[in-house]
């Protein structure tokens, strides 16, 4: 009998722990994406300018850009679960600042300091579960990973509706679900993995393996910050009430979730780039509707931005997974860490270019900015499908939908396709 209770002790504690592990960044997410639409809507309040939303934004990716490149050296000297208290903290110290005052300059310092945390969380959570569950499972466990981040970010995002601006409790909300997402994680039986090689940056080497794939990060990472953080800068700047602010982005994240479970099972089918050429296609025709029917009725509103938040996150995932088909196994590490530089890169970047253009033009510059990129990546490729063949469907790996908002895990104790 004690045997018999050791073996059921056995096998449900990696389970329990992975289930933790979830159900912490789930919490995260909760807090990002209430905070993701306080701001701008706070800052309007206050009779703020827009472009210092925008410059929040900037400071947000410019943390997240840090992360990427730090937390497999913090990682290396704490172990993972440390690692992920330090980032934990720090999430609430940068949510501290944002309730502390309302001070434009004050809060990009506390929104750097959470893209910082917030991206280190997401690696150290990602390479956690890819060392506990076993090869055969891991692209449906990274699945429920994702989607439940995806939802909790749109649940995150309705709260507002909820939340007196001018008391501060959305940065306390936001501080509360921080700490609670500490308690499954300390309290894990989860093993922790060895401590990460590291993921180098080759750029020359992800061109060679996948062209489209480097120009899918470039575009996605322009592409997710500029819609996912100006619609509610532009929302706001253009009269919507807080609960329209906090509907419209609701919905958007719930986008990401309709459109990439037909676009994965069609890209399993059929070449990737096919798919990329439909899903940057739909952004720039959204985009274009976007632009023809600015400040319409909010239902409308909603469709349009659910759609071109919903395709643009899509190259995100299928772009990982159209590198990962041409890649040979030893490859994939190198080649995730350089696609998430990429990404981040491009996220950096694109908010950058946006605060400035919001400034001279006003906050609706991030739309044509947004159809821009789409076309030009549209473009790029049509041009590389009549360059090179496509890798048949029989040679695949298997479609795992993934969030623009989530870095790719860089780290893996096995990287083998996805799924």
């Amino acid at each position: 009998m004690t045997s018999l209770d050791e073996k059921l002790d056995s096998s449900a504690a990696p389970l329990i722990g992975v289930a933790g592990v979830i159900v912490a960044m789930a919490l995260v997410a909760i807090g990002n994406g209430l905070m993701y639409v306080y701001v701008p809507v706070r800052l309007g309040a206050e009779g703020y300018a827009p472009a210092w939303a925008g410059s929040i934004l900037t400071g947000l990716s410019a943390g997240g850009l840090a992360g990427c490149l730090l937390t497999g050296w913090l990682v290396r000297r704490v172990g993972h679960a440390r690692a992920y208290m330090v980032f934990s903290t720090l999430v609430i110290l940068s949510h501290l600042a944002i309730a502390a005052v309302v001070d434009p300059l004050v809060w990009v310092t506390g929104r750097a300091l959470y893209g910082f945390a917030v991206c280190g969380l997401f690696i150290v959570a990602q390479s956690w579960l890819n060392d506990a569950v076993a090869n055969n499972i891991r692209g449906r466990v990274m699945a429920v990973f994702y989607v439940a981040y995806i939802v909790c970010l749109g649940l995150g995002s309705y709260l507002l509706a909820f939340v007196n601006l001018g008391d501060g409790s959305a940065p306390l909300l936001c501080i509360l679900f921080a700490a609670l997402s500490i308690l499954p994680v300390g309290l894990t039986r989860l093993p922790q993995p060895p401590p990460p090689a590291g993921a180098s940056v080759a750029i020359r080497d992800a061109w060679r393996i996948s062209p489209v794939a480097v120009a899918g990060m470039l575009a996605v990472g322009g592409l997710s910050m500029m819609i996912s953080g100006f619609a509610p800068i532009h929302a706001t700047a253009i009269g919507y009430d807080q609960q329209a602010v906090a509907t419209l982005m609701f919905a958007m994240p719930l986008g990401t979730i309709v459109f990439q479970l037909p676009f994965g099972w069609a890209s399993d089918r059929t070449d990737r780039r096919y798919v990329l050429l439909a899903a940057s296609a739909l952004v720039a025709v959204a985009g274009i509707f976007a632009w023809r029917f600015d400040g319409a009725a909010l239902p409308l509103m909603i469709a349009i931005y659910l759609i071109m938040g919903g395709a643009s996150d899509s190259i995100y995932s299928l772009s990982n997974a159209h590198a990962a088909d041409r890649a040979a196994k030893d490859e994939l590490v190198t080649l995730s860490g350089t696609l998430l530089f990429l990404w981040s890169v491009s996220g950096f970047i694109a908010p950058g270019v946006g605060t400035m253009l919001t400034a001279i033009y006003g906050t609706q510059v991030f739309i044509p900015m947004s159809i821009t990129i789409a076309v030009v990546f549209c473009a790029f490729v049509i041009w590389r499908t009549t360059q090179t063949r496509a890798v048949p469907a029989s040679e695949t790996g298997g479609f795992i939908p993934i969030s623009a908002q989530t870095p790719l895990p860089v780290d893996p104790q096995e990287p083998d396709r996805p799924g």
